[in-house]
């Protein structure tokens, strides 16, 4: 289960990518629901919110570290809980479409917008961030929940 949910994860996020890469890149964006939410362009050189501009190769290591991690927790630990696999397997798929871009593009794709009109925009994200932050809701739920 838990391969086929960072297959799906991974190829969702690529899917979505090369769209924006296709339909995004060279234009103003798309708006969806006015003053809230479209679709635009961005190439970020950095983590999340911005944060390390143009670290790449920290980056990348980071995120091969904390794969390399979890996947060595599930052979060592075999865990039971289905909330922690799951967790995992979105955490893994996430990261590994962000790692992706990053060792192939020099940057990592993101398009998606949430803004309240001008007054506040939430950092553009992708469907690899969706992916690594819902499996770390559920992983700190597994962990409150003591099912780790």
């Amino acid at each position: 289960m838990e391969l086929l949910i960072i297959f799906l994860g991974l190829l969702l996020d690529r899917l979505a990518k090369v769209w924006a890469l296709g339909s995004l890149k060279d234009n103003n964006g798309i708006i969806l629901i006015k003053d809230f939410f479209g679709l635009e362009y961005l190439e970020n050189r950095g983590a999340a919110f911005g944060i390390l501009q143009n670290k790449t190769i920290l980056l990348a290591l980071v995120t091969l570290l904390v794969i390399s991690g979890m996947i060595y927790y599930i052979v060592k630990y075999k865990p039971k809980s289905k909330f922690l696999r799951i967790s995992f397997a979105l955490i893994i798929s996430g990261a590994l479409g962000n790692l992706y871009d990053r060792l192939f593009y020099k940057y990592v794709v993101d398009f998606i917008l949430l803004h309240y009109k001008d007054i506040y925009y939430f950092p553009t994200f992708n469907i690899a961030d969706m992916l690594v932050v819902v499996g770390t809701l559920i992983l700190a739920i597994s962990i409150v929940k003591d099912e780790v």
